[in-house]
């Protein structure tokens, strides 16, 4: 069984095509260009170039495995939960997913996923300011 083996490499010293892949890979992903098409044209490669690459080349940055999930057990009243995103919010935490149970003796049982790549606070001290929300009965990371 052949094992793919990767390499990290400054992009100064590529060819213009590799760093033109990742730029329509950007194109596309941020909606900027709708299709493949107007990606190609918008970096100015052709498509046979693209495709050629584009399941080869990725855009490494190295705040993207900067995620931390939060388990919090909130209290059913109105808005807990939105004083909880508020502190991610000022946190400067980015939310990638929530998931909420429905509450048990008045108690629901919240998940959230947060990218920390931009964040200004560490996670221990984002974990201490939700556990200070009133209506927040515990919060820890997973």
């Amino acid at each position: 069984m052949k094992t793919s083996k990767y390499l990290l490499i400054e992009t100064s010293i590529l060819p213009d095509v590799y760093k033109k892949v990742v730029e329509v890979n950007n194109y596309l992903k941020s909606g900027s260009a709708s299709s493949v098409s107007q990606a190609v044209k918008m970096a100015g490669i052709s498509r046979s170039a693209y495709y050629k690459y584009k399941d080869k080349i990725f855009e490494y940055s190295e705040g993207e495995s900067n995620t931390a999930t939060i388990s919090a057990k909130l209290l059913d009243n109105a808005g807990v939960l939105s004083s909880v995103m508020n502190e991610v919010y000022l946190a400067g935490a980015n939310v990638l997913s929530i998931h909420q149970t429905s509450p048990v003796n008045d108690v629901a049982d919240v998940s959230i996923t947060v990218s920390l790549t931009r964040a200004a606070i560490t996670t221990d001290e984002l974990i201490e300011k939700i556990k200070r929300i009133s209506g927040v009965t515990d919060a820890d990371l997973v």
